[in-house]
């Protein structure tokens, strides 16, 4: 058997894709590599390449969202999680979150790393994340 890929990419569905473009611009300091509209999937999609190499994609869908909001109980995601080098990263992180205006929930420690939790303007749960010491 081979071992298992690494994740390429990820993509959220956002209410407003502007302000949404705008928020992770300002997230990720850098800008989106792709815009355009998906013909054959009828979707809509910003798309920005992270320095990891993975993408992360930003999606609309004619007739714009389904009502209810992003809610961590419900099937499907729970989270995304940013991956950090270490404590030192991920406090460089926080203070970065701090200067942007992001609300967050500050470093929270467990045995097994420590995490930064916070959400996108559709409140899409989202974690900036480093390994154990």
């Amino acid at each position: 058997m081979p071992a298992f890929p690494p994740l390429s990419h990820a993509a959220v569905t956002v209410t407003d894709l502007a302000a949404s473009t705008a928020w992770y611009t300002a997230l990720f300091g850098s800008e989106p590599v792709l815009d355009e509209d998906e013909t054959t999937g009828g979707f809509h999609h910003t798309v920005f390449a992270l320095p990891s190499g993975q993408l992360f994609g930003l999606h609309t869908h004619p007739g714009g969202a389904v009502t209810g909001g992003f809610d961590a109980r419900r099937a499907g995601l729970d989270h995304l999680a940013f991956g950090c080098t270490d404590r030192a990263e991920l406090e460089a992180w926080a203070a970065r979150l701090d200067e942007l205006g992001v609300a967050h929930g500050g470093i929270v420690d467990a045995h097994y790393g420590s995490g930064v939790s916070f959400t996108d303007p559709d409140g899409t749960a989202l974690e900036l994340f480093a390994p154990p010491a």
